[in-house]
């Protein structure tokens, strides 16, 4: 799965990232959690490239209960097509989400450690999303998404079994624009990302609490706690 992950890059990394200008004015994020607004590339009504804020968690368009979102944070790949919750968007509304990087807890006897995972030079990335629009019985709307996840690679494997979707920059236009009717030739993107071009290292305990923010939720352990790893 993709529980918590950051986005502390300049806005320009992001703009050379999906070539287009983003104006928007972005503060560092170190510890992005499920219900909190995340930052998504999509395509707008009129079919151009928009960077806006999302609600972490999606609320399918008939659901009654927006708290549904706390459970809809992922998507797994493998059934996405079938899922009442996730296969119309699926379909229709697919988005990028922009990380440096993401956290993930490894069980090691009865603890959890966590783990930063990202790319090895340092740059952002894109993580494979969907994206829907609810309207509250008021008339109120509210727009959300979910990350999709697939197995792990082998540097995830011995940490976590799921991982984010990452896709290529190569195919962030073959994700964001394919038609409805063609969305079933999308399954072949969910494959692991190259485990070549990432890295995992531990951190503190810090960042498992959703409410710290900052630098020290990447910072390494103490060296104490090395030998427990």
């Amino acid at each position: 799965m993709c529980g918590r992950f950051s986005l502390s890059v300049p806005i320009s990394d992001l703009a050379e990232l999906f070539g287009f200008n983003i104006d928007d004015l972005l503060a560092p994020r170190f510890n992005i959690a499920p219900t909190q607004p995340v930052a998504v590339v999509r395509n707008n009504e009129a079919g151009r490239r928009e960077f806006t804020l999302l609600h972490w968690g999606l609320i399918p368009s008939w659901s009654k209960d927006p708290g549904i979102s706390a459970k809809l944070t992922n998507a797994r790949s493998e059934t996405v097509t079938e899922k009442p919750s996730f296969r119309h968007a699926f379909r229709r509304r697919r988005c990028l989400l922009p990380t440096n990087g993401f956290y993930e807890w490894q069980r090691k006897d009865k603890k959890k450690v966590p783990y930063y995972i990202r790319m090895k030079d340092g740059r952002p990335f894109a993580m494979g999303g969907l994206w829907e629009r609810w309207q509250s019985p008021e008339g109120s709307e509210l727009e959300s998404c979910a990350i999709l996840t697939t197995g792990p690679n082998d540097l995830m494997r011995p940490i976590h079994d799921r991982m984010p979707v990452i896709l290529a920059k190569e195919h962030f236009g073959r994700w964001l624009d394919t038609p409805e009717r063609e969305a079933d030739a999308l399954k072949e993107l969910f494959a692991p990302f190259d485990p070549d071009k990432m890295v995992a290292t531990p951190v503190g305990t810090y960042v498992n609490n959703a409410r710290n923010e900052g630098p020290a939720c990447q910072a390494e352990p103490p060296k104490d706690s090395l030998f427990d790893l």
